[in-house]
Parts: structure tokens; sequence; C-alpha cells
């Protein structure tokens, strides 16, 4: 599969749901290569802005879209990786603003 198939694919799943993709699609377009890449390397698609440990179990949050997606785009208007927007994200209706990483640091793997 290539990243713009990728994103047809999610937009037409996530859209329905009230995420939007962010409105600079060549960013968009390199998450989606990032997913499909850490497909190929780990056998799931987790997130492109984290480090994976490639155990899908422990990595079960961050497997896109992730478990922080929902309270991100209500609080921030965004993802953490800017991937997932609001409509008024994309509008400029509200801040850009830096979105913080909620994932527990005991998850993180070095």
């Amino acid at each position: 599969m290539k990243p713009d198939e990728l994103y047809e694919m999610l937009k037409k799943a996530q859209e329905p749901k009230g995420y939007f993709f962010n409105r600079d699609k060549e960013r968009v377009l390199e998450l989606m290569e990032g997913l499909l890449i850490n497909k190929e390397r780990y056998g799931y698609m987790s997130c492109p802005c984290r480090l994976s440990s490639g155990d899908r179990e422990k990595d079960s949050d961050i497997i896109c879209p992730c478990a922080y997606r929902t309270l991100d785009v209500e609080e921030y208007g965004s993802c953490y990786c800017n991937l997932y927007v609001s409509r008024d994200w994309n509008e400029d209706k509200i801040p850009h603003r830096y979105v913080p990483e909620r994932r527990p640091p005991e998850k993180f793997f070095l």
C-alpha cells in the first residue's frame, strides 16, 4: 500500500467520526509513510511520532489512532502528531497549541 492509498482509506473511516487530517497534506503523507514503515517493521501501525517497542501488546496504546487521540483532539484540537485534528483546528478557529505527551513515562522504551 502507498501513503496516498492509506490516506484515502483512513480519511473515509475517520471523518464520519469527527476526526480530520491536518490540512498540511505533505505532513500527513509523511506520517502515512511512517505508519506504513512501522507496519512493515513491526506488523502494526504504531504512531510514527513515538518510539515503538516492537511488542504489539506493550504498544497497544500507540497503535494509530492512538489511545490518546480523543482527549488530545478534545482538549487541543489536534493529536500529538498533528495528524488527526478537529475541523475548527483546520479552519484556524482555535489556536494551534503544543500537544503534550500523554503516554506515561513507564511505557517509554529506550
